[in-house]
């Protein structure tokens, strides 16, 4: 079927031209043929000009709006105060007041506010008592100079498993390509196993890298860091009068034992708060390890041991240099959120 072709919108520029032949007494096919404009159009727009004396767009013109400025305040307010609220919701609420508005209004409302749907970063539960011991070590350290930073040894376990999840892992793929292979992930019963790892780093680089076997228990971590906190802190070259050992309150770490045995070694303990990952700038690195082993996908619990140690000693000196340089940065924003989770 032969249909015509939709026109653009025709230029002030052109708009002009015809009012002018017109004016020079040119008649409406004339201008048409010398413009290459219909006749209907020339026509339309001499009226026009008749009548508002302009050529141009007048307001007004296009869909009116379903939401005036007052229903759109409004659900922004609804999602500001409530952020799980959803646009069915919103939309009964606002049909309760008497404003008809579909759901897919309402989203793009919201988009156009800067308020796109996403899902919620999961945080550690934080109780009052938590906010505060977080607020006074953030206000007590936010001052303390680089280079007690630059001796902290930060310590931390991590279980990697051997096949990743699949929401921590992104394909790109086209819609009918899901199930192909390089396009899936393996899944097993019960996750086909993991390691449970300690480490260590400083600004100077990583330390070592233990593997755990079974379920560790005080006198396990004991043992852990009689063989590894030392040789790092040698490795690393923190000062040996003034470097810092960084642990979290793991039961395993805060034991009655753990602590007596801790006291024997005279070691400076630094004292800290409690569901506090966001503090300890060693996630970072664990994340950076999970991604370069499953990227070499390990087939048994052997091989992801031997791919963690490889990638461990990988990892650059220049990394953990940032992320101790910018560590003030994390105090600052426990400080500015009153003690609340952070983007760390």
């Amino acid at each position: 079927m032969d249909q015509r072709k939709r026109r653009k919108e025709l230029s002030q520029e052109i708009r002009k031209k015809i009012i002018d032949k017109h004016v020079k007494g040119k008649g409406y096919k004339t201008i048409s043929k010398q413009l290459d404009v219909p006749v209907t159009t020339v026509a339309r727009i001499i009226q026009k000009f008749k009548i508002h004396g302009t050529v141009a767009n007048l307001p007004g013109r296009g869909r009116r709006r379903k939401t005036d400025d007052k229903s759109k305040r409004r659900i922004i307010q609804m999602v500001t105060k409530e952020p799980r609220k959803t646009s069915k919701e919103i939309q009964g609420e606002l049909q309760a007041q008497g404003t008809s508005v579909s759901d897919r209004t309402i989203r793009r409302c919201l988009s156009q506010s800067g308020l796109h749907g996403r899902r919620p970063r999961r945080t550690p539960l934080l109780k009052t008592n938590h906010k505060k011991a977080r607020l006074e070590f953030a206000k007590l350290h936010v001052d303390k100079p680089q280079r007690f930073w630059e001796n902290v040894l930060w310590t931390d376990e991590t279980k990697i498993e051997l096949f990743a999840k699949a929401h921590q892992l992104y394909v790109h793929r086209r819609k009918n390509e899901a199930y192909q292979e390089k396009n899936t992930v393996p899944s097993v019963k019960h996750g086909g196993g993991s390691v449970m790892f300690w480490g260590c780093f400083a600004a100077s680089g990583t330390g070592c890298l233990e593997s755990v076997q079974g379920t560790m228990k005080s006198q396990d971590y004991q043992g852990i860091l009689e063989r590894n906190v030392l040789a790092s802190v040698r490795k690393l070259g923190l000062s040996r009068r003034s470097w810092v050992l960084q642990q979290d309150n793991d039961p395993k770490h805060t034991a009655k034992n753990t602590q007596e045995w801790l006291r024997g070694k005279h070691w400076t303990i630094l004292k800290w708060p409690s569901m506090s990952p966001d503090l300890n700038p060693i996630e970072h690195l664990w994340k950076e390890l999970k991604h370069a082993v499953w990227k070499r996908h390990p087939s048994n619990l052997r091989q992801l041991e031997q791919f963690a140690h490889e990638e461990w000693a990988k990892i650059p000196a220049e990394k953990c240099r940032s992320l101790i340089d910018s560590y003030r940065n994390r105090l600052i924003a426990v400080i500015a959120s009153k003690g609340y989770a952070t983007k760390y």
